[in-house]
């Protein structure tokens, strides 16, 4: 069963600085029909205007995945890391017992564009952890590449949570598959462009919950096309 989350009925947020879509409930957007998708609790699509960001701030017990399209984000956090995110890396932060973080666009001129992702641990009170990878785009193009999964394989990034996250790029006519395992479920969200999944076509910002499906066949419709599948328990 595949059910599709329309691009234009996500949540909206304007903040001037910020500029965003929610997927599922987040901040002042409820929707009790919209409250995650299995571990998956949070896709948010954000545009943070140039030099704006979001001031110092505490999670615990979650695991966030940010996901950079355009521009940069700066991160400082209590742990003592401080790095920029670029397109093409991959965030990671498990929140466990507590972390303070900030995230702001360094740039005076150019805003950025990102997908932050949250996702359920599998247990509370981890030790908080950071990491960040460059995913380069030839390992996503017309092929799925793993970024984030619960044992590091294939270069991901680990997090604490039986899920798996591939991000692709898919020029048009081109398709990529994933085989999902019985009680299995997936979620696919479109970043930028369009795609077909099965017979259903998703445009940048449409999302879509699958299950009882053993395969998913997604096809490039337009030309790079961006989009995140997740494997989800």
């Amino acid at each position: 069963m595949i059910t599709i989350r329309p691009s234009e009925e996500r949540g909206p947020a304007d903040f001037g600085w910020l500029k965003a879509r929610h997927s599922f409930s987040f901040g002042n957007y409820y929707d009790p029909r919209h409250m995650g998708f299995r571990n998956l609790r949070v896709i948010n699509e954000d545009r943070v205007a140039a030099g704006a960001g979001f001031p110092t701030h505490g999670h615990r017990d979650m695991e966030i995945v940010t996901y950079l399209l355009d521009g940069e984000l700066e991160h400082k956090d209590s742990m003592g890391n401080g790095e920029v995110i670029r397109p093409g890396e991959v965030q990671a932060m498990s929140a466990g017992t507590g972390v303070l973080h900030s995230e702001f666009n360094p740039s005076d001129s150019n805003p950025t564009h990102l997908l932050q992702i949250w996702l359920l641990p599998d247990k509370q009170g981890h030790t908080p952890r950071y990491d960040q990878k460059v995913f380069d785009r030839a390992e996503k193009l017309n092929q799925l590449r793993l970024v984030v999964s619960p044992d590091g394989a294939d270069g991901s990034i680990f997090i604490h949570q039986d899920s798996k996250i591939y991000a692709s790029i898919l020029e048009a006519g081109k398709s990529v598959s994933l085989d999902l395992a019985p009680k299995r479920h997936a979620w696919v969200q479109v970043a930028r462009g369009q795609i077909a999944l099965g017979e259903s076509v998703l445009k940048a910002g449409d999302g879509a919950a699958i299950s009882d499906l053993a395969k998913l066949e997604i096809k490039g419709i337009a030309d790079a096309s961006e989009f995140l599948v997740f494997d989800l328990n």
